[in-house]
């Protein structure tokens, strides 16, 4: 299987101007880590070769340029110590920090987006990527947007569509928790189906194609945050995250976080056959609840031993890891009903709302899981949202199956 050419790469082709950016344009990039050629080369390196641009500044993410910081750890600002550059935190201590300022854009022909996404909604690049595309709008600026292919692939969709009361910077726009989508798929939806309308310009990865998983490419994996660190836990990911509205540990401090995920009051081996019991019961398939033991090293439970299970997925293709993850939060919340809290600390810079309805999107599915709610039951809730961005969604799709 021939390798799978990101944006970055084609962007620097020196044979093409795949962006249409004039000779010397003055760039403000977007990056992290996973910033990366096929041969392991960061973007803004290649920039510092290439004479047709001049990189102006840097815009760092959540978890920042060089990846260190984090879950909700502010990023700040200053001289990138590799290069010398110029940073501007777009995660800093404040919700207004978020966008970048109209002064920060001073001086640049473009801005450049290329972070690496893992397919959730939850995943807050690309509200990141939303925001640029505000500030390239009213900057009169055209945001170059490099695409790289969806690690978790590009056909499966599931899970509630976001309701508008519960927009946050975990999720903005009225998507699924997992949208299926690209990156630049997903900057053409913003912009045109919700109304942005930014001089937006993506370039296409070549080779890529939707039933191919990260594996699949011929890419090598950078971790994009601290706590993604393996294609395996983007793919749980999409559940995986849900636990952060909890008081359960969802393993961060461990290798396996999102995989692992339990308390020192769970009773390991009850909640994984809880899980395998209800999963053969209700139709969940490609996963395997294996009961575990941890000790996480920061974050929840720090240094306390945690019963739980582990989440493996046996066939990538079968698994649905947003359902899986219900099943799990509700069996875990029924064996240990005076135990099992939902968290009510303030989440991505919310107070007003729990960060289980911001996860979810909505607020009918929370009352749901502590019923103990059958599995389809929760599902029909959200199948015609669904059926509606299907449609959307079809209208702004790139790659081919």
């Amino acid at each position: 299987m021939s390798r799978v050419r990101t944006g970055l790469e084609i962007f620097l082709d020196p044979a093409g101007n795949a962006a249409g950016l004039p000779r010397g344009a003055r760039l403000g990039i977007v990056a992290h880590p996973a910033s990366i050629d096929a041969g392991g080369r960061h973007l803004v390196d290649r920039l510092a070769g290439d004479a047709r641009f001049r990189t102006v500044r840097l815009f760092a993410p959540e978890h920042g340029i060089r990846g260190e910081a984090q879950d909700m750890e502010s990023v700040s600002e200053g001289a990138d110590r590799a290069t010398g550059l110029p940073v501007i935190s777009l995660y800093g201590e404040s919700e207004a920090t978020l966008r970048p300022a109209a002064r920060h854009l001073d001086g640049l022909d473009a801005l450049v987006y290329d972070l690496q996404d893992v397919g959730s909604r939850y995943y807050t690049f690309v509200t990141t990527m939303s925001y640029l595309m505000d500030a390239a709008r009213e900057a009169a600026l055209p945001l170059i947007v490099l695409d790289r292919p969806n690690p978790i692939g590009g056909r499966e969709v599931e899970g509630p569509v976001l309701s508008s009361e519960m927009a946050s910077f975990v999720g903005r726009f009225p998507i699924p928790v997992r949208h299926g989508m690209s990156s630049g798929e997903l900057a053409g939806l913003f912009n045109e189906a919700f109304g942005l309308r930014c001089d937006l310009r993506v370039v296409p990865a070549a080779g890529w194609r939707r039933e191919m998983h990260y594996e699949d490419t011929g890419l090598p994996w950078v971790l994009p945050s601290p706590n993604m660190p393996t294609p395996d836990t983007a793919r749980v990911y999409p559940g995986g995250c849900l636990v952060e509205g909890t008081n359960l540990s969802e393993g961060r401090g461990t290798t396996r976080p999102f995989e692992l995920i339990g308390a020192p009051w769970i009773d390991a081996r009850a909640l994984a056959d809880a899980c395998a019991s209800a999963g053969d019961a209700e139709g969940l398939d490609g996963a395997l609840f294996r009961a575990a033991h941890f000790r996480p090293t920061f974050q929840k439970h720090s240094g306390h031993s945690c019963g739980g299970l582990q989440v493996h997925v046996t066939s990538r293709d079968r698994f649905r890891p947003f359902a899986t993850y219900l099943v799990v939060l509700r069996e875990a919340a029924r064996l240990a009903p005076d135990l099992f809290r939902w968290r009510t600390e303030r989440y991505e810079f919310v107070s007003d709302r729990l960060a289980i309805d911001l996860l979810l999107g909505r607020t009918d599915l929370r009352p749901m899981i502590e019923a103990g709610a059958p599995l389809a039951e929760m599902e029909a809730a959200w199948r015609d949202d669904l059926a509606a961005f299907l449609s959307t969604r079809s209208r702004f799709l790139l790659y081919p199956d």
